[in-house]
This record gives C-alpha cells, sequence and structure tokens, in this order.
C-alpha cells in the first residue's frame, strides 16, 4: 500500500480530557502501521513558539489583555507553520498536533467571547487554506476534566479560569464538531481508557482505509 502525502490530524479537548496519553497512543498505532509521523503541539511546536507559549500560560500579575493573547496564539501559530507544519506536509510526511485553530474559536471566541469573524479572518491570512485532514474531539463534562486538572500539580494561566469560561469552550468546541462531520470525530473520554482508545481506533480505522494504509 502506498502512503498518500501530507496528511494533518489534530487532538482537541478541554483541560483533563487526557490528551496528553491518547496522543502517546494514536502516535504509536500510527507508527505501527509505518507512518512517517512528526507529533507536536500547540501553542509550540518550535523554539519561539515555545517561548510564545510560555506567555500565554505561565501566571503573572500583570493581566494579558484578551486581544493580545488572541494575537499571540496566532504568532505562535504562524511560526509553527512555517518552520515544520508546513514543511513537514510538503515532504509528505504526517502531523499529529496537540491542539490547532479549532481551539482557538474555542478558547478565545467561546472562552473569551472575541469575535468569531475576526478568529476566521486571523486563520485565513496565517493559513491560507490549509485545515486538518482529521480531527478527534476528545471531550468530557466540565467538571470531570477540571477535576481531573487539578490532580496534576500547579495549574496554569488558563487552567485557573472558572467552570463558565469552560463551559462555554466545550459548547464552542461541540458546535464546530456538528458543523464540521466530516472531518470531526467526537470520543467521550469520560470513559474508562480502554474504551476511550477502541473509539479512537474505531474513528482512526475509515480514515486510514481512505488514506490507503489499511484495507476496508
Amino acid at each position: 500500500m502506498t502512503q498518500q502525502a501530507g496528511v494533518f490530524i489534530t487532538v482537541e479537548g478541554i483541560e483533563g480530557v487526557g490528551k496528553t496519553t491518547n496522543m502517546a497512543f494514536i502516535q504509536q498505532y500510527l507508527q505501527a502501521l509505518g507512518v512517517d509521523l512528526t507529533v507536536t503541539r500547540e501553542p509550540g511546536g518550535t523554539p519561539l513558539a515555545e517561548e510564545i507559549r510560555g506567555l500565554l500560560l505561565n501566571n503573572r500579575d500583570e493581566a494579558l489583555n484578551n486581544d493580545a493573547e488572541l494575537l499571540l496564539v496566532f504568532a505562535a501559530r504562524a511560526q509553527h507553520l512555517g518552520q515544520l507544519i508546513k514543511p513537514t506536509l510538503a515532504q509528505g510526511g504526517w502531523v499529529l498536533s496537540d491542539r490547532f485553530t479549532d481551539a482557538t474559536y474555542a478558547y478565545q471566541g467561546g472562552g473569551r467571547e472575541l469575535s468569531m469573524e475576526m478568529i476566521a479572518n486571523l486563520e485565513q491570512m496565517v493559513q491560507g487554506d490549509l485545515r486538518p485532514n482529521l480531527t478527534l474531539l476528545l471531550d468530557v463534562p466540565v467538571e470531570v476534566g477540571l477535576s481531573r486538572a487539578g490532580q496534576r500539580g500547579e495549574l496554569d494561566r488558563f487552567e485557573r479560569e472558572k467552570q463558565a469560561f469552560f463551559e462555554k469552550v466545550r459548547h464552542t468546541y461541540l458546535q464546530r464538531a456538528q458543523a464540521e462531520p466530516e472531518r470531526f470525530c467526537v470520543v467521550d473520554a469520560s470513559q474508562p481508557l480502554a474504551a476511550v482508545q477502541g473509539d479512537i481506533e474505531a474513528a482512526l480505522r475509515p480514515f486510514l482505509v481512505k488514506q490507503g494504509l489499511m484495507d476496508g
């Protein structure tokens, strides 16, 4: 079977959905099929973009203006795309990213209530027509996710937000998934881990069949 060029998969979800654990599962699953895979994250993914991530996530005395937050997110994304994602895809590699622009719509658009039109304009400016081929949305009730996140140690600037913020974030994620069912697969991440990973595998299988990596 021949591998098709340039495939971009993203994993999304609020705090505490298990992205780190399940990203590792997806990475192992794809690499076992012989996929040339680059694993990355947002914000971040390159040394400079990781510095911007620190500006976004670290707690500090000075409040970060919401518009400044949005622009920093897209500044990190522009660097990430230019230095890592686009070159990898152009060479026929696969990219697996922990979050991408859906997170901006969810967190800055939904949570911060910034203009969705403004986000869409920045998306077009920074990305052009580039969109993920497949997005796995790991979904849990907000109280479950925050409870899990609270067990991980010190909370970052986003993790300190109130439950109402994350309710808006989750709602926006689910709205986007409903609007683009051909790209999104929603996985109930409140299940036991084995069931979650079984659902992830089931979501990946038809996509991988289309890519010629598995038999139908």
